[in-house]
């Protein structure tokens, strides 16, 4: 399939489209320009929102869509772009939105000559307070529709049964309730601006009144304007910062292992050593087994040597008593000889048998230790599957 075809590609070309710089750039991991490019998005659509994840800046933005953290890191293009597409709209929307507003302060300070400085301030107020106006009835207007959806939802159920329409009614409601807060938050933020520009048309009208001069007037208001824009620079140059620090942050504390990671480490090592304990244990049976035969050949090629010498000196032996006397003589030398090793190997033996008893004690104590660690061992998985669905109840509650 071409690249060109694929999720990610579409995803990158929604976020060029958007004025995203960074989706083009090859040296960066997919789910790292993901990541930075949802945390523009967000600033583009709130400078004010400052959270440390993901989750948190979608609910701030009021993102209907559900991404997680996992999403981005396993590149789930499914759970991404849905979301990816909703904030490309609301950039979009907002771009537009401030577009509208420098062409018209444009427009208001480059025609009309012919009306007062202060006026033109005056009515730019007044329109900016109309537009909020009528933010305010779309808003209403579509708490409207969903009270009538939610009327004409209850004449089914009357008609049909609650069976057929119960999961419609129970995402509507909570649609509405979402609205609700919404229309509240709105109208809060309506409200404060309102009394903001209330102020700034009294501080006008009182200016006018006072026969400010129209220029000094428009001087001191192009100087506020620019403070402003780059107030608002500084601002999103340091929520830019943040955001960078906390995304490198989570990505080292994505980078280290999860404790289920820990344990399976552990369990793995636990058999790799113990295939090479008897690996070693199978090496030192087969080199004692070698030094045993090596040492019975020995002792056969030394035998069968000394029953040749006998063999020959026997035959000799009869010719004369000096003869039979140094046979007895050799035979006496041998028999010393042999009992000497047999006291030797009798030696080995005991040291033998003595370092046995020992590497019993030792096993018993091993075995003990070992019962005790495992004991210890299965106290502790009980603890972390504890801890895990906890964990688990805990991240299912935020959610």
């Amino acid at each position: 399939m071409d690249d060109t075809d694929s999720p990610l590609h579409n995803i990158f070309h929604l976020l060029s489209s958007a004025g995203y710089v960074n989706a083009a750039t090859p040296d960066t991991p997919p789910s790292h320009k993901i990541t930075d490019a949802i945390s523009w998005c967000i600033a583009a659509i709130n400078s004010s929102v400052i959270t440390e994840s993901i989750e948190e800046g979608l609910r701030s933005v009021g993102c209907p869509h559900t991404l997680r953290s996992s999403h981005v890191r396993d590149l789930d293009t499914e759970a991404i772009f849905p979301v990816i597409q909703w904030l490309v709209q609301r950039v979009s929307s907002s771009q537009e939105f401030r577009h509208n507003e420098v062409s018209y302060f444009d427009q208001t300070f480059g025609e009309g000559e012919h009306k007062p400085q202060q006026f033109k301030e005056v009515e730019k107020t007044e329109i900016s307070i109309k537009m909020l106006r009528g933010n305010l009835d779309e808003l209403n207007q579509r708490k409207m529709n969903v009270v009538k959806q939610l009327d004409h939802l209850r004449e089914r159920i009357n008609k049909e049964g609650a069976d057929s329409g119960v999961q419609k009614l129970i995402y509507l409601m909570t649609s509405f309730k979402k609205l609700k807060r919404q229309e509240s938050h709105f109208q809060s933020n309506c409200d404060s601006k309102h009394i903001e520009l209330q102020a700034e048309i009294s501080e006008l009208e009182r200016k006018i009144e006072n026969g400010w001069d129209s220029e000094s007037l428009s001087d001191g208001l192009h100087c506020s304007f620019s403070d402003l824009l780059e107030r608002l620079d500084w601002t999103k140059k340091q929520l830019a910062a943040k955001l960078r620090d906390i995304v490198a942050l989570r990505r080292q504390i994505d980078d280290l292992p999860c404790q289920s990671e820990i344990i399976q480490y552990e369990h793995r090592l636990s058999e790799l050593y113990a295939q090479i304990q008897g690996k070693h244990q199978q090496t030192h049976k087969y080199y004692a087994t070698y030094n045993a035969l090596l040492e019975i050949k020995e002792f056969m090629l030394k035998e069968a040597s000394l029953l040749n010498s006998i063999i020959s000196q026997f035959q000799e032996a009869f010719g004369s008593p000096d003869s039979r006397a140094k046979l007895v003589h050799s035979m006496e030398g041998i028999v010393k000889g042999s009992q000497q090793k047999l006291e030797k190997v009798q030696l080995a033996f005991r040291e033998e048998e003595k370092n046995l008893t020992d590497f019993k004690d030792k096993y018993a104590a091993a075995a003990g230790q070992h019962k005790r660690l495992y004991s210890f061992l299965k106290a502790f998985q009980v603890e972390c599957a504890k801890n895990e669905k906890l964990e688990c109840k805990v991240e299912s509650e935020n959610c």
